[in-house]
């Protein structure tokens, strides 16, 4: 395990196997990252270790299976996985209320500018109740558009259409028939970018390059909201910090970025964006429900039966 996991998770793992924890739950380097595909039948890593090639085809590599802790494998380089034979496995479905209610967290925190508000009551600069001051922008009514219409951006939709009365426009790559809720497919991202008041980012990362790009920024509205609880590599962070900068979007909420666990010191100094530390998953019932997912995935790989979530 490269991380720490919830204690009846790591209590059942060390049950069932001679298993290697991580008691300081810091992160393993690269090489010893590496050294543990040479020692160990199975990893169990999460989504912020990075699973090269490198790794998976060196000499003397005893691992079998990566049973990744995560909806996403971005961090897994999937193809080299298959190419020598080590299975991937992760585990979705579980994080997906979690996650769209952080999304949902985040387009409040960032359309009301609580962070601004937060920052200046505890920094002793609130003066007491303003007519006028400290205003944001409600989202009764207002437009959200949707980038990947899977499991989590239909939940996030969903609560933002029935919860909030907003009209939801949205980008796939094809078209979904059967929505409890009203939407409009548009034809590309930059549509969806120019159609909305707050969008939403639920897309894979793990591309060559961001899915959404500086041009895809560009086309938004100046009182418009970016959010993204997907993965950091998504989207532009540089374009995004411009953009946010020089006030050419009214906000941000972000739950993931580029080159994590490292924030840019430019994102983390504005305060027009609200920034959380990779939480979308983070309740005690969720995080153990993966944790146990991953193990059932282990159980099933030696014990030879179809694993609930194979990834190759």
């Amino acid at each position: 395990m490269t991380r720490r996991l919830p204690a009846p998770v790591e209590a059942r793992l060390d049950k069932t196997y001679d298993a290697t924890f991580n008691p300081d739950d810091r992160p393993l380097s690269p090489e010893a990252l590496a050294a543990a595909f040479c020692k160990h039948d199975a990893v169990m890593p999460t989504v912020s270790d990075r699973i090269t090639a490198e790794m998976l085809q060196a000499e003397g590599r005893r691992v079998q299976i990566v049973a990744n802790v995560g909806v996403g494998y971005s961090n897994i380089d999937v193809d080299a996985a298959t190419q020598t034979g080590v299975v991937v496995s992760n585990t979705p479905n579980v994080l997906t209320d979690a996650t769209a209610d952080l999304a949902l967290l985040l387009i409040l925190a960032a359309t009301r500018r609580t962070y601004a508000a937060e920052k200046r009551l505890r920094e002793g600069r609130w003066n007491g109740f303003s007519i006028v001051g400290g205003l944001g922008r409600s989202i009764q009514g207002k437009v959200l558009g949707i980038i990947g219409m899977g499991r989590i951006g239909r939940a996030t939709a969903a609560r933002a259409a029935a919860g909030f009365g907003m009209e939801i426009v949205y980008y796939n790559r094809s078209e979904i028939d059967d929505l409890p809720f009203a939407a409009q497919r548009l034809e590309s991202i930059g549509a969806v970018m120019a159609a909305a008041d707050v969008v939403s980012i639920h897309v894979p990362g793990g591309g060559a390059a961001p899915l959404v790009t500086a041009d895809h920024i560009g086309l938004m509205k100046p009182e418009a909201y970016l959010i993204n609880t997907a993965r950091g590599d998504s989207l532009d962070q540089a374009a995004l910090v411009a953009a946010l900068a020089e006030g050419r979007i009214a906000g941000a909420g972000l739950d993931v970025f580029a080159n994590e666990p490292e924030v840019p010191e430019a994102l983390r100094a504005l305060e027009n964006v609200t920034l959380l530390p990779h939480l979308g998953s983070a309740t005690r019932e969720v995080r153990e429900a993966m944790g146990h997912l991953a193990a059932d995935n282990l159980d099933a790989f030696f014990g030879g039966t179809a694993l609930p979530s194979r990834v190759t």
